[in-house]
């Protein structure tokens, strides 16, 4: 892109080595006023680069920045806040043990006689909330009480508190609930015709569709094409991303002609006000989702099963044996056989400042010791495996994981309970933030364990995950299994009218389970 014209932004030239990977190479690229501009790419592709580097978090090796006409260098993310540029993460930047109105004041508080002026905060902090529709959120509320979904939205509205001229936004809906994606879509327009340039990293294409003005697509470190919206249908963005034809993106179920035996068996599994009564079995070999709108249990279903929460009543019975889970560490032994891939890789699945290899041995080094000693023969060999298995990418085993892609860092999450050897894998929204390509992969690696016989538990956000991977879906609603869907009755309308815990009409209703 050479006409810099009506650019806010223009990059000229920009590339960034991490050791022995290049993460972007001469990558030319701009963006205008007024204007939604998303960007697009697998992960890997050199999207997460190119925002830390105008965000001023990374500084590139070579290449300029323009800003507003003049070239620029942006040292630190505060040299790039004061210049206009604020970026939402796909990893939030909240503080947990802080509230809601600490946290989007929390670099540039009110003050009154030389101290914080908390009502005035607390004020500010109404104002923003109520402009991205969440007047509901208290602003004393810690956010470590608030979901995924609203943290996400307290992240939207401290962004919105810096008065951007740039606003980026990584995966920014990736953890919303339906009904606040569209208050975001609103938004976003509306800061659009007020002036304001936008960039958009989403994996969604439907997202791409609705929102953007302009495209890039990257790959591989290189920037591939821009083009405006319209000009190239989904299946051709889908190309330009993979450099190669995506077709059957979820692999075919098998066709059963009975039930597999019970592998996993839950009965009446019951927590606070969160879970009641609920009891299904999952199969040898099946992969079963779990359904519904955002935060109907679902997750603390995951948890319950895996031993994370306390003063959970019922039983698990696993291939015939009921077995009393009370930590995670009960689940993945091996008399129990579990694995829970969570929600939020950073936090949850990953120790960041360790190396790949340390990560994808961590949950099984028990099986590779001998006496008080590690194999590390028989660890490398292991580490090597999953590496090939989920075709992971990275400079070397001792880099930190944190140096990895999105999609790298969740295949090195999955990799890392592989190697215990579970039986049941509990999934918690895995594909969340991950590109088309990797998505792919995935997909078809959990088809590939439960062939071979492992059993999975589902939850996703994405119905379309849904209907192209489970083969039966579970939908929750207020804590409870209200319908099983099968076969031909896992469709969109049935999913949707279901987690309503709506009547399912015409022929999918006869054979319907309530």
């Amino acid at each position: 892109m050479t006409d810099q014209q009506g650019h806010l932004l223009a990059l000229k030239g920009v590339s960034k080595r991490y050791g022995g990977v290049r993460a972007l190479s001469g990558v030319d690229f701009a963006c205008r006023n007024g204007s939604i501009h998303a960007v697009l790419g697998e992960n890997g592709a050199g999207k997460s680069t190119l925002i830390k580097i105008i965000s001023g978090v990374v500084q590139p090796d070579e290449g300029t920045i323009t800003l507003d006409g003049k070239q620029v260098t942006i040292p630190t993310p505060q040299a790039a806040n004061d210049a206009g540029i604020v970026c939402i993460f796909q990893e939030l930047s909240l503080m947990p043990d802080l509230s809601v109105a600490d946290n989007i004041s929390i670099t540039t508080p009110p003050r009154r006689f030389g101290m914080i002026n908390r009502k005035a905060q607390r004020a500010r902090a109404e104002e923003l909330l109520a402009r991205v529709g969440c007047d509901d959120i208290n602003p004393l509320t810690l956010v470590k009480n608030l979901p995924l979904s609203r943290r996400q939205m307290v992240e939207i509205a401290k962004a919105l508190g810096r008065n951007p001229k740039l606003l980026i936004l990584d995966e920014a809906t990736s953890a919303l609930t339906s009904a606040d994606v569209h208050k975001v879509y609103a938004i976003l327009h509306g800061l659009r015709d007020q002036g304001l340039s936008l960039l958009y990293i989403s994996h969604r294409m439907h997202e791409i569709e609705e929102l953007a003005d302009t495209c890039s697509v990257f790959r591989n470190g290189q920037h591939i094409d821009t083009f405006s919206k319209g000009d190239r249908n989904d299946e051709q963005i889908v190309q330009m991303m993979i450099g190669r034809e995506l077709q059957n993106v979820y692999p075919p179920k098998p066709i059963r002609n009975a039930p597999p035996p019970a592998t996993l068996e839950v009965r009446k599994i019951g927590w606070d006000t969160k879970l009641s009564d609920i009891s299904f079995t999952v199969g040898k070999g099946e992969v079963i989702g779990l359904g519904g709108l955002d935060g109907q249990g679902q997750r603390e279903l995951l948890l319950a099963l895996f031993g994370v929460l306390r003063g959970v009543s019922g039983n698990i019975v696993l291939a015939g044996k009921t077995e009393h889970v009370n930590s995670p560490a009960q689940a993945k032994s091996p008399a129990v056989g579990m694995a829970l891939i969570p929600e939020d890789r950073k936090t949850e699945g990953l120790m960041l400042p360790m190396g790949v290899g340390d990560n994808i041995s961590m949950a099984a080094l028990s099986s590779m010791t001998r006496g008080l000693v590690v194999d590390r023969a028989i660890e490398s060999k292991k580490i090597a495996e999953m590496v090939a298995k989920l075709k992971i990418k990275f400079g070397q085993l001792s880099d930190p994981v944190a140096t990895l892609s999105g999609g790298n860092q969740q295949k090195v999450v999955i990799a890392k309970w592989l190697l215990t050897g579970a039986r049941v894998i509990l999934l918690n929204d895995p594909t969340r933030g991950i590109d088309v390509g990797t998505k792919q992969e995935i997909y078809q690696l959990l088809r590939d364990l439960a062939d071979a016989g492992t059993s999975i538990v589902l939850y996703s956000t994405d119905y379309d995950e849904l209907i192209g991977c489970c083969d039966r879906v579970l939908i929750m609603y207020s804590g409870r299994i209200v319908r099983e869907l099968d076969g031909p009755e896992i469709t969109e309308a049935n999913i949707i009218a279901s987690s309503l815990n709506l009547a399912l009409t015409g022929q999918a209703a006869a054979g319907g389970h309530a």
